[in-house]
């Protein structure tokens, strides 16, 4: 881990990830950044497709990791699997490199496969992969000094999160710095299906919503298409992962992700 070191201003000029977002917000529409874990089966690229055809605005790419603090057993299961069948940061983006999904990506992985690259060779990585933008979600604010450096360097928006428990002080900061969206953590917990949607998703959202203009997307316990369409009656948006990756993990493949997706897009829109 580097030394603490908080992040610079973040550049004046939106990127590609978010001007596409605040354009489809201005446009009317709700919406949706799905998951999918980069490496899982032979055919994920198809899956990425899959997804953008079916109404997804911008994709996040998952890196698997051996340690993902943040995922819960279905994301976890994903990565394990990914990492069985030969995944490596390299192998998934030299696949995007050549991937033309038609909606910005956003790689979502953890600081140490950041660290262990190098900042500005991991930025410059993903930049040359066609990906607009990074979520590391155990790279606290405080500390994303040298990775934010090289990423406005490199052309690559960094996605921070913002959880429920936070002050009002540190949301205002992190809204601020984030670029792209504002990923805000609907439930204290690690990623994963829920019966029920937590209260605190729809609060973090007109509490973000209240602190900034850039887009808003409430992730994690989103599951269905009713629970994304409740927490986009306060947020921009969703981001969906576990339920989408279940599917997947069973099998599904493409055809069963372009369903589900299409069925968020569908309840997104009051269809």
């Amino acid at each position: 881990m580097s030394d603490p070191a908080p992040p610079p201003e973040r550049p004046a000029e939106a990127g590609t990830l978010e001007r596409t977002l605040r354009g489809a917000r201005a446009a009317g529409r709700n919406l949706l950044v799905p998951y999918v874990t980069g490496g899982l089966g032979a055919d994920w690229p198809d899956v990425v497709r899959a997804v953008a055809a079916a109404g997804a605005d911008a994709i996040e790419i998952g890196i698997p990791f051996s340690d993902p603090v943040m995922d819960g057993p279905t994301i976890q299961a994903a990565s394990e699997r990914a990492l069985a069948q030969g995944a490596t940061p390299v192998a998934i983006l030299d696949q995007l490199a050549s991937l033309d999904a038609g909606v910005p990506l956003a790689v979502m992985t953890y600081y140490n496969l950041v660290f262990r690259a190098g900042h500005q060779r991991f930025a410059e990585s993903l930049a040359a992969a066609g990906v607009s933008a990074a979520i590391l979600p155990d790279l606290p604010l405080d500390e994303a000094g040298p990775w934010c450096v090289a990423a406005d360097a490199g052309g690559v928006e960094t996605v921070l999160l913002a959880a429920p428990t936070g002050s009002d002080e540190r949301l205002r900061r992190i809204c601020r710095r984030s670029r792209g969206f504002v990923y805000g953590v609907g439930l204290l917990g690690v990623t994963g299906e829920r019966a029920d949607l937590a209260a605190t998703a729809t609060t973090i959202a007109r509490r973000l919503k209240g602190l900034t203009d850039l887009p808003v997307l409430v992730g994690i316990g989103v599951s269905n298409a009713a629970q994304a369409a409740a927490v986009s009656r306060e947020a921009d948006g969703v981001v969906v992962g576990s339920a989408l990756v279940r599917r997947v993990l069973e099998g599904g493949g493409p055809e069963a992700a372009h369903a589900f997706v299409a069925e968020l897009r569908a309840g997104l829109d009051g269809r």
